[in-house]
């Protein structure tokens, strides 16, 4: 039972991941999380406003149930099938996030300076997590899907535009922690 407690392998997730992906392309559907973001404004009556929200959102509605699943799952995986949820830092990445101010390195599960509840309190953190979620929104916007949808999705169906966003994503990732994130801290 203690197995259950650990990380599952890339043997036992990955294939679980292919499995997914193989009943929903014969289910004729694709994967993705940020479309769910205009169901639910298409749900709150966006569509009277804006001609991008007026679709008939019940075709995604199967996604919504995953996206919920997706919350559920991983309310259970923190609460009942996790003993710690702390990842495990190379002491000089703990030291250097300490630099930055982050003094919950390498003892919380992510840095409670940037998400915890005081964080709230700063206007600098507010305005740097709204103008992070503006991006994210944009960037998934633009590239047409998000993260999960292009590289989990997009490369399983072969889709040139999902490999090269997913190069992106990584480019945009390295660009960030290297170049921008020390210059914000």
């Amino acid at each position: 039972m203690n197995w259950i407690l650990e990380p599952w392998p890339w043997y036992v997730s990955g294939p679980l991941i292919a499995l997914v992906m193989f009943t929903l392309l014969y289910l004729g559907k694709n994967f993705g999380m940020s479309a769910n973001l205009r169901s639910l404004c298409t749900l709150c009556g966006a569509g009277k406003t804006c001609d991008f929200f007026k679709f008939d959102w019940k075709t995604q509605k199967w996604n919504l149930f995953v996206m919920l699943g997706a919350v559920i799952g991983g309310f259970i995986a923190a609460h009942y099938l996790s003993v710690n949820q702390i990842p495990q830092l190379n002491p000089n990445t703990i030291t250097t996030l300490k630099e930055y101010g982050f003094h919950s390195a390498g003892s919380a599960y992510v840095p409670t300076e940037m998400f915890g509840a005081d964080a709230f309190s700063s206007p600098y953190t507010i305005v740097l997590l709204l103008v992070g979620g503006i991006l994210v929104g944009f960037g998934a916007r633009y590239a047409g899907g998000c993260t999960s949808g292009h590289s989990i999705s997009g490369i399983s169906n072969f889709q040139l535009p999902s490999l090269i966003a997913t190069i992106g994503f990584f480019i945009g990732g390295l660009v960030m922690v290297h170049v921008i994130f020390p210059l914000l801290f």
